[in-house]
């Protein structure tokens, strides 16, 4: 039984990541509409995310999360030429 609430519970955050990606491409959009360069959004997203996850986790889990987000750049997860299957 635990199986599957925990499958339930990965599907939630799954559709939760896809809502939240909606929500910053949207946001990316309108910066870019207005005229801000790629770089500087990205910047400003960085930090935006930095300050919340040191907020919420402190210094050490957001060093963790770096460790992470790194290794998932190194193995090509974020690729733009990637294709998900």
């Amino acid at each position: 039984m635990q199986t599957g609430r925990n499958d339930i519970d990965d599907m939630i955050v799954h559709e939760k990541m896809q809502a939240a990606l909606e929500y910053q491409s949207e946001a990316w959009a309108d910066g870019r509409a207005d005229g801000i360069e790629p770089e500087i959004i990205a910047d400003a997203a960085l930090v935006l995310a930095m300050r919340e996850t040191i907020r919420i986790h402190g210094e050490m889990g957001a060093e963790a999360m770096l460790d992470s987000l790194r290794s998932r750049m190194l193995a090509g997860e974020f690729s733009p030429e990637r294709t998900v299957q």
